[in-house]
């Protein structure tokens, strides 16, 4: 008997092993496409600088030595460079929020915007905007924009806390909070006068451009602490995934588990949106992608889905700056066109299977 199943084990480990391969393979592959195209995109621009002297500058930053060019020194480091890094960590944070939500509430259209995390930061940045309105006096867009995408949550918090709401309820609850934030901040633009009125579109498209090293320096550190926490939590929402009952029997506190996990990522999204605006599809896109590619394993598709969400998202901010240029695109523009047309694809080719 033994000598029965022995082949079928064997077989099983060669095919778990070239499985891991593929995944960790995929990861470090992201990881090179990342800092590759970071290189080469620091090099496009007006000013014509080699991917050499990037590099150096770079070097000459990170070790704190006199640039031996100051003019190429700054653009790098100061111009350059925090456009990139937000979009490496931004592109990052929204990707692990958006395939930790569809872990835990098992639903393939959960992220940050179907959350109403978006929309409430965008509520609270037209508040600042238009009106002048500030939570906190003399904050400005970021902390208003930061508060109310927390509003969202809180109300998802609260139904699941009182009201024993089930997944499909949190989802929707979020996509009805969307809509009313949605609506709230178009009611606040017809009476903007017309400075304020671009102000609020241009930052609801989202863009990185003009985020400065140390606004990306607080998103890092943010999607860091968020990253640890989800990727400590894979085995958890491996299990989550399997359905409620299920996982209860393993003894999972699915509830509990629910309620820390949204917590944290609706802290990692909304950073990333109260400093950059509304970057749509990354969330949605990046997961799915990621899933059809290396499967459904939280423990390889967190950190994947957050690598290919950076790259993704840098590519957008590279096309942004580059297809009218000099004139220079909100990225969210950008993100919206090239994930619209691919999440369709995967919808047409094979979400059915993944999620099945």
């Amino acid at each position: 008997m033994n000598g029965d199943t022995s082949p079928v084990k064997s077989d099983f480990r060669t095919e778990y092993r070239k499985l891991t391969a593929k995944r960790i393979g995929f990861i470090i592959t992201c990881v090179i496409a990342c800092l590759l195209l970071s290189l080469f995109a620091a090099t496009i621009g007006s000013y014509p600088i080699t991917p050499g002297e990037v590099f150096d500058s770079i070097l000459d930053a990170i070790l704190g030595r006199e640039p031996s060019d100051i003019t190429i020194y700054h653009i790098v480091v100061n111009l350059r460079m925090p456009a990139i890094v937000a979009s490496l960590v931004c592109g990052f944070g929204l990707a692990i929020s958006g395939v930790c939500m569809q872990s835990m509430l098992k639903n393939p259209l959960a992220d940050p915007y179907t959350m109403g995390i978006s929309s409430g930061a965008g509520f609270g940045a037209a508040l600042a905007m238009i009106i002048g309105f500030e939570l906190i006096a003399g904050t400005g867009v970021v902390v208003n924009a930061f508060i109310f995408s927390l509003l969202p949550a809180m109300v998802v918090l609260f139904l699941s806390k009182f009201r024993n709401a089930t997944p499909t309820m949190m989802i929707l609850c979020g996509i009805a909070l969307m809509y009313l934030f949605n609506a709230a901040t178009q009611l606040f633009m017809l009476i903007a006068d017309p400075e304020d009125l671009s102000a609020v579109y241009r930052w609801m498209i989202g863009s990185v451009d003009g985020t400065d090293m140390g606004e990306a320096s607080i998103v890092l550190i943010v999607v860091i602490l968020g990253t640890i926490y989800v990727q400590y939590m894979s085995n958890q929402l491996n299990l989550m995934g399997l359905g409620d009952e299920s996982a209860k029997t393993l003894g999972v506190d699915v509830e509990r588990k629910r309620l820390i996990l949204l917590i944290a990522v609706t802290i990692v999204a909304a950073t990333v949106v109260s400093f950059t605006g509304i970057i749509g599809f990354i969330g949605l896109v990046a997961p799915h992608m990621v899933r059809a590619i290396i499967g459904t394993d939280n423990r390889y598709l967190i950190p994947a889905s957050g690598f290919f969400g950076a790259f993704l998202l840098l590519v957008s901010h590279l096309v942004a700056i580059t297809i009218v240029s000099p004139l220079i695109l909100p990225v969210g523009v950008i993100t919206s066109c090239i994930g619209g047309p691919l999440f369709l694809y995967l919808i047409l080719r094979n979400s059915k299977e993944v999620w099945a």
